[in-house]
């Protein structure tokens, strides 16, 4: 799953499932913003937890933004927040992308997947 080491990150209508530590983790005050996704936490309980941050305490990570907006989140994943409660408008000017609402994100992703290409034919 990804992990932003420092950065803007704009997640959008992505569908994660099957994590095993967390679905996005971040480190060195990255700014996490997601959006229209659907998380559907791991049957074990302390996997439940969509997001990590790793190296910082939590003085330091409660100051990064990592926001969510109109995900979905089913078998009992949940998202914490931290940073700046208006830190999305602020990046506003950043992403002209629109997220479409979460529920979706099954038919935005249902082709999505591995192309089965390979060195020197057509994909």
């Amino acid at each position: 799953m990804p992990r932003v080491r420092s950065g803007i990150v704009h997640v959008i209508n992505n569908d994660y499932t099957h994590w095993e530590m967390y679905a996005i983790g971040g480190s060195h005050h990255a700014t996490i913003i997601s959006q229209g996704n659907r998380y559907i936490a791991p049957p074990r309980p302390e996997f439940k937890e969509v997001t990590h941050r790793n190296d910082a305490p939590e003085a330091e990570w409660r100051t990064w933004t990592w926001r969510s907006q109109g995900d979905l989140f089913k078998g009992g994943a949940f998202f914490v927040e931290s940073g700046d409660p208006n830190g999305v408008s602020k990046l506003g000017g950043l992403d002209r992308t629109a997220p479409r609402p979460a529920k979706a994100v099954k038919s935005l992703t249902r082709f999505a997947g591995v192309i089965g290409c390979r060195p020197g034919v057509p994909c």
